[in-house]
């Protein structure tokens, strides 16, 4: 192993200790949900995950149970029709507008994001009740569908989204947009050809942790989906666990089942995900 990075910088003794120690910690957690979904529940109950090499009680009923009662297979479809457009409209729209409040000049404009930047710190708790309400049947009538929760994470992401993409488009060379300007493009062709290109990044960076925050999102789909056909994979889970603790076995299973899509999803856009948040995705 070279004593030296790629930069030329020297490589520290200290973080090369460190940095897998904090590896190791940092799994601790995910391999015991692993173990723990192998073995049964008297093993489970009556000892540690860690002791599992030499007290045994290793079984594949658990993810058997799941795989052929039909107790994920639809959450699991209803989380990605879920997922997928919640993730996809809030950038969209949110891409827009970061293009408007970066290279278009318009009235009350530094206002207008001045109040989307504080609507950030408001918790998404307190529209709750006047959002059940207009999605209610005594409003739209659409609550327990999906376009109710596509409008809730699309209008709860877009504060964010719209953030991060303007201070990442406000460090895109204004030249080539300026060119394509003196080009005769529009805007709507210099968003799509240009500067929707040049923002992969930040773009690709919020829609990941977009995904992953509604695809482990509880509260939103148990209110405004509830617990019926049209259920996700988090709220199926929550109503696994019965009341004197019984399914317990299974929820483990369940839990490391509902990972593997997040973590595929992570792992392909990694690398998107660090060039947005060191390029100024995150910058203020």
């Amino acid at each position: 192993m070279s004593g030296t990075m790629k930069d030329g910088r020297r490589r520290s003794p200290l973080a090369m200790i460190v940095m897998p120690l904090l590896v190791i910690l940092w799994c601790i957690p995910t391999i015991g949900l692993l173990v723990t979904s192998f073995r049964t529940k008297i093993a489970a109950d009556t000892s540690g995950w860690w002791t599992a090499l030499w007290k045994g009680g290793w079984t594949l009923d658990n993810y058997a149970t799941l795989l052929t009662d039909g107790t994920m297979g639809k959450p699991l479809l209803n989380s990605i029709i879920v997922a997928v457009p919640a993730t996809i409209l809030p950038i969209m729209f949110a891409a827009f507008a970061a293009y408007a409040f970066t290279f278009m000049e318009f009235r009350g404009k530094d206002i207008l994001f001045i109040a989307i930047v504080a609507v950030m710190v408001v918790p998404i708790q307190v529209a709750f009740a006047p959002m059940l309400d207009l999605l209610g049947p005594r409003g739209l009538g659409i609550n327990g569908q999906f376009v109710a929760v596509w409008l809730l994470h699309t209008g709860f992401g877009m504060p964010l989204a719209i953030y991060t993409l303007r201070n990442y488009m406000a460090t895109l060379p204004a030249s080539v947009v300026e060119s394509a300007k003196i080009d005769g493009a529009s805007h709507f062709q210099t968003f799509w050809k240009l500067v929707a290109p040049m923002s992969s990044p930040a773009i690709a960076a919020f829609a990941t942790l977009q995904f992953l925050w509604v695809w482990n999102d509880l509260l939103i789909a148990k209110l405004f989906l509830g617990g019926g056909a049209n259920r996700t994979v988090i709220v199926a889970q929550q109503q696994m666990l019965g009341t004197q603790g019984q399914g317990q076995e299974i929820l483990t299973a369940g839990a490391f089942l509902t990972m593997i899509i997040p973590m595929l999803v992570f792992f392909g856009l990694q690398r998107f995900l660090v060039r947005g948040m060191t390029s100024g995705a995150v910058k203020g």
